[in-house]
């Protein structure tokens, strides 16, 4: 399969490649579903992407096919036929990958078969690829290893996770790349999917021994309160039926502590209120909005004379949310 045929199956189902068996079974689920030809009837590129969607589980929820496609990448299928591009091995020689503890010991054995060179010679070579969550896992079975060609990217990319409040204040997190640990700076107002740019510090190409960047992709803990919508916060605030009637001034966290909301009379469960400036940060334009959602909560346990209350209220009401549905016929 040409490098440009590749596709990562990791990505298209939305996983890490640490995902178990279980996770990779729920994500395909709910895609299965949201993409569906029924659930999308004349929709071409639903059509296409269920269709990617179903190659990706296949490979991935097969032991067998998940861990050759882990370790030889695009050239899985060759693999598994019991073959590999350019012929048997790399440049006609059989190699049995298992043998090796690390590239180094790979790439010397190579050369070594190739005539002038040693083990005690100055070159070395490594290659590593992400692994794991905020940093690298050393080797990670010689994945990847025949698109490292020279003119290829040498990029390498791996997820970082981060609890809310470091991803809105910002935070200096160390890594550990092989032997190596880098100290990363994130700003403050990353956000999932946010990607970090660390220059000089990704793969090494073992030809031209040039090295890439790493990219880190931004993963934040879900928070109790607070979810992203676009580049606002949203958060859903309890109110009780006296406070939704009469109006009130009640207290609302923020991500840098609580503000006074005025709640305004007749408001309905479900509607918005906007906290301007009140959201999360963004670069060369400030903090964006923070928008409350309401929620109307009757009480259940009530005091006898709060059902006293509650009834003289029933008793003289005039207002009767339901005289519409009077019209209502089939």
């Amino acid at each position: 399969m040409p490098a440009t045929d590749f596709k990562d199956y990791y990505a298209i189902l939305g996983v890490s490649k640490t995902a178990d068996e279980a996770e990779i079974k729920r994500v395909y689920r709910k895609l299965a579903r949201q993409y569906h030809p029924d659930m999308n009837p004349g929709d071409r590129q639903a059509e296409a992407q269920f269709k990617e969607i179903n190659e990706a589980y296949e490979v991935l929820s097969d032991p067998e096919k998940r861990k050759k496609y882990d370790q030889f990448g695009q050239y899985w299928q060759q693999a598994s036929e019991g073959g590999f591009p350019g012929g048997a091995g790399v440049g006609g020689f059989d190699f049995d990958f298992g043998q090796y503890t690390n590239f180094d010991d790979f790439i010397n054995e190579l050369l070594g078969r190739f005539g002038g060179f040693s083990p005690d010679s100055q070159q070395s070579y490594t290659y590593r690829t992400p692994g794991g969550s905020g940093g690298f896992a050393g080797f990670e079975d010689f994945a990847n290893f025949g698109s490292q060609i020279p003119g290829m990217s040498t990029d390498a990319e791996a997820a970082i996770a981060l609890t809310f409040a470091e991803a809105f204040q910002g935070v200096e997190k160390r890594l550990g790349l092989g032997n190596e640990t880098i100290t990363v700076r994130i700003p403050p107002g990353a956000k999932p999917g946010s990607r970090i740019r660390v220059k000089g510090k990704g793969q090494v190409n073992p030809y031209t021994r040039e090295r890439g960047d790493l990219y880190l992709v931004v993963e934040i803990q879900p928070h109790p309160f607070f979810k992203f919508d676009g580049d606002n916060l949203v958060c859903e605030l309890p109110i009780t039926p006296d406070e939704a009637v009469l109006g009130a001034q009640v207290e609302v966290p923020t991500p840098e502590g609580t503000v006074q909301l005025n709640i305004p009379a007749g408001v309905r469960s479900g509607q918005s209120l906007r906290l301007r400036g009140k959201g999360w940060p963004r670069p060369q334009t400030g903090r964006s909005d923070q928008i409350v959602k309401l929620q109307i909560v009757p009480p259940k346990n009530l005091s006898a004379e709060e059902r006293e209350y509650y009834e003289k209220i029933r008793a003289a009401r005039s207002f009767n949310p339901r005289a519409h549905l009077r019209e209502v016929k089939v």
